[in-house]
C-alpha cells in the first residue's frame, strides 16, 4: 500500500477510543507539507517544470490513499509543489474545510449533496466534480468467527438499525453465539457512514448509537481483530491492506446468491455495496492556480492506471470517466462549469 497508517497491529476498545480521539485533532495526518499559504505559482510560459505552490486536500479517508499516491507521483517532477492532505471524512471535509474555502480539493466517498452545492455557491464558488474510482464497501468480522461466511443486506439492517439493535448474535439467529455485538465503523463525519446508513439501514445518518466510529479505517480492522464477536465495515482497499487480520463476508440481497467483495464484482455492479468515489475542486481556486490545474490533469489521467487496483485496491477510472473528468477540468479552468 502507498500509505502508512503507523498504528499498532491490534487494539483494545480503550486503545481504539484513545487513538480515534487523537486522530481527530491531528490536522496534518499524512500531510506532505505543512504549508498553507497563498498560491506562489511561478510558472513560466515554457512548460510545467517551474510549477510551484501549495495544494490543500481535505475530506474522505476512503479516497485519501489515491490522492496521497498521485500527489507523491506528481512531486517527482514538480518538487516545488507542496501538499497538505488530511482525513476529515467526506462530510467533515465539506463542512469544516472545503465549503468555507480553506481547501482546494475535497475527497468524497459519496456525491456532494444539493445542500452542500448551495453552500459552496453561497460562499462564492462552484464545486467541480471528478468521478475517479469505484469501491466495494466490505463487511468484515473476526477471523475466529466460524458461524458465518456471508450475510444479507436485510440481516445487516437488523443488526445496525436503532429500531431493532439486537444485543447478542443469538438475538438475530438462535444458532449464533449468545454473545454481545462489538461493532466498528466510520465516524459520523464520513461519507462511508452516510452511504452505509442510507443503503443498508434505509436512512442517511440512522444507526444504533453503541458502535465505535473513527476516521481511521485501519483502526476498524484492528478493533475487529481484537474481539471474536466483532463486526464492522470499511473500504475494500483497507480490507486488502489487512487481509490476514479480519475475514470479509460475501454479501447477498433478498433471495440472490451472496457475492464476494472484489474489484470485479464492484466494476460489473453485482456486488450490493459497490459505490463511486469522487473528489471536488473549488472552481475559483482552479482558475487562479495553474499548479492546481496541472495536478488535477495529472490526477485524472493517472486514475485509470493499474496501480489504483494493484497497489491501492479500487476500480480504476474507465476511459469515459477520464474523458468526462478532463472535460470538467477544462470547463472549470475556464470558469464555465456548473454542477447539475
Amino acid at each position: 500500500m502507498a500509505y502508512d497508517p503507523n498504528v499498532p497491529k491490534s487494539v483494545s476498545r480503550r486503545t481504539f477510543l484513545v487513538a480515534s480521539g487523537a486522530i481527530g485533532v491531528t490536522s496534518l495526518a499524512g500531510c506532505l507539507s505543512d504549508n498553507t499559504g497563498a498560491n506562489t505559482d511561478n510558472d513560466s510560459e515554457n512548460g510545467n517544470s517551474q510549477l510551484s505552490g501549495d495544494i490543500r486536500i481535505s475530506g474522505s479517508s476512503t479516497v485519501y490513499p489515491i490522492a496521497q499516491a498521485i500527489s507523491r507521483q506528481f512531486q517527482t517532477d514538480h518538487s516545488e509543489v507542496s501538499f497538505n492532505l488530511t482525513r476529515d471524512g467526506s462530510s467533515g471535509g465539506f463542512t469544516n474545510v472545503f465549503i468555507p474555502g480553506d481547501s482546494d480539493i475535497n475527497n468524497a466517498s459519496r456525491p456532494i449533496s444539493e445542500e452542500e452545492v448551495q453552500q459552496c455557491r453561497d460562499n462564492g464558488f462552484e464545486p467541480v466534480e471528478f468521478f475517479i474510482a469505484q469501491d466495494a464497501l466490505t463487511v468484515v468480522v473476526n477471523n475466529d468467527n466460524d458461524w458465518m461466511d456471508s450475510i444479507t443486506i436485510e440481516t445487516l439492517k437488523e443488526i445496525w438499525s436503532p429500531d431493532s439493535a439486537p444485543k447478542t448474535w443469538a438475538d438475530v439467529n438462535s444458532e449464533w453465539p449468545d454473545q454481545p455485538f462489538d461493532l466498528y465503523g466510520p465516524a459520523t463525519t464520513s461519507g462511508t457512514f452516510d452511504y452505509f446508513t442510507e443503503t443498508v439501514v434505509g436512512e442517511e445518518g440512522k444507526i444504533r448509537d453503541d458502535f465505535e466510529g473513527t476516521e481511521e479505517d485501519d483502526l476498524i480492522a484492528q478493533g475487529i481483530q481484537g474481539n471474536k464477536h466483532a463486526m464492522g465495515y470499511l473500504p475494500f482497499a483497507y480490507y486488502t491492506n489487512n487481509p490476514d487480520t479480519v475475514k470479509a463476508l460475501d454479501l447477498g440481497q433478498g433471495s440472490g446468491n451472496p457475492v464476494e467483495p472484489s474489484l470485479e464484482s464492484a466494476q460489473n455492479g453485482n456486488y450490493p455495496l459497490a459505490r463511486p468515489l469522487y473528489f471536488y475542486a473549488n472552481m475559483n481556486k482552479l482558475q487562479d492556480k495553474k499548479h492546481l490545474q496541472e495536478f488535477i490533469r495529472f490526477y485524472v489521467n493517472q486514475a485509470d492506471e493499474d496501480f489504483v487496483a494493484n497497489d491501492i485496491g479500487y476500480v480504476p477510472s474507465s476511459k469515459k470517466m477520464v474523458d468526462d473528468n478532463v472535460a470538467n477540468l477544462e470547463s472549470g479552468s475556464n470558469g464555465e462549469y456548473k454542477h447539475n
